[in-house]
């Protein structure tokens, strides 16, 4: 029988960005320096294929500090940690690796010097997000107030409305970001802003790529966890910019091929924490099914690499 065909157009950049690949490498090399079992606070990136091949080289995820024993390094996820961790951490005499992606550590260093400087934070990001408590965590109780949408603004209740500052999550929807800053701005004229964007580059690249697939295309699916904010982002900038169907997968065994039947042409992506061999997974179980033709649609070329620690660089 004759396969359908059907167009993919496959997003670039795509897939792993470079705070992952650090936080990655951080907890391999941590496993090389100090043999297994190295304790991980939270999954170290948003993505169970992930975890999973790490669990199995020896690493132990935990929720809480209190779940690791003394005398084993722990590792703080990527996403950040409120200073309180690591406060406890140096407490117990504890080992630890802080694997907090630079840019969201570029967040908290942006957070700090704006309370110096006598202003009260403005945080726009998912609420119990690890990045949003880890960000918030940085600066006293009642010093960063959280908002999540434009609607958010009105009831805002804030110390000087003269005296303010935003700063955002790193893996916000630009487009939904802009309207809640644009509401921030006619509400508090003065609020001070980031020296730049907060939302960062991988954040930004993905979201431009699904958007210049979106329209021409019949479906799209995005790889990524359910927990994982960016991926969640692409779903629905994906809808946003005109394609009616817009889905979050994890895997392969996850695509629901009935509601792709009669598709001609669909967009592919996946988010920052998700492996490439699960695209290639996610292709290979649409050749199965369709005459496949890939086009590559690239609207912008990463080559950023953050070093690890110093603490993995130095000898035992």
């Amino acid at each position: 029988m004759t396969k359908p065909q059907l167009t993919l157009y496959l997003a670039a950049p795509r897939g792993f960005c470079a705070g992952v690949v650090r936080a990655i490498k951080v907890v391999e090399m941590a496993i090389g320096k100090w043999g297994a079992p190295v304790y991980v606070r939270h999954e170290i990136v948003h993505n169970k294929y992930v975890v999973d091949g790490l669990r199995d080289k020896g690493a132990v995820f935990v929720e809480e500090l209190d779940d690791c024993p003394d005398d084993r390094p722990v590792i703080f996820s990527a996403h950040g940690v409120p200073k309180s961790v690591p406060n406890a951490a140096q407490n117990r005499n504890m080992i630890y690796v802080d694997a907090t992606c630079p840019l969201v550590s570029k967040v908290h260093i942006e957070a700090e010097r704006h309370s110096e400087n006598g202003l009260q934070m403005v945080m726009i990001g998912h609420t119990g997000h690890p990045e949003t408590v880890g960000t918030m965590g940085q600066l006293p109780e009642g010093e960063v107030v959280l908002i999540e949408t434009a609607e958010d603004v009105a009831t805002l209740d804030v110390r000087d409305p003269d005296k303010l500052a935003y700063i955002t999550q790193t893996t916000l929807s630009i487009d939904d970001t802009a309207g809640i800053v644009e509401a921030l701005l006619a509400r508090f004229p003065s609020i001070v802003g980031p020296h730049k964007e907060d939302i960062c580059y991988a954040t930004t690249n993905r979201q431009e790529a699904i958007k210049e697939i979106a329209p021409k295309s019949d479906a799209i699916l995005v790889i990524g966890a359910p927990n994982s904010s960016n991926s969640k982002r692409l779903v629905e900038v994906g809808a946003a910019a005109g394609c009616a169907y817009s889905q979050l997968v994890q895997r392969s065994a996850d695509i629901d091929w009935r509601a792709l039947e009669g598709i001609k042409t669909l967009g592919l992506s996946a988010g920052a924490s998700a492996p490439e061999v699960l695209v290639d997974e996610v292709i290979d179980a649409f050749h199965t099914r369709y005459d496949v033709t890939v086009e590559y649609v690239e609207t912008a070329q990463e080559n950023i690499e953050f070093k690890v620690p110093r603490i993995l660089r130095e000898p035992v």
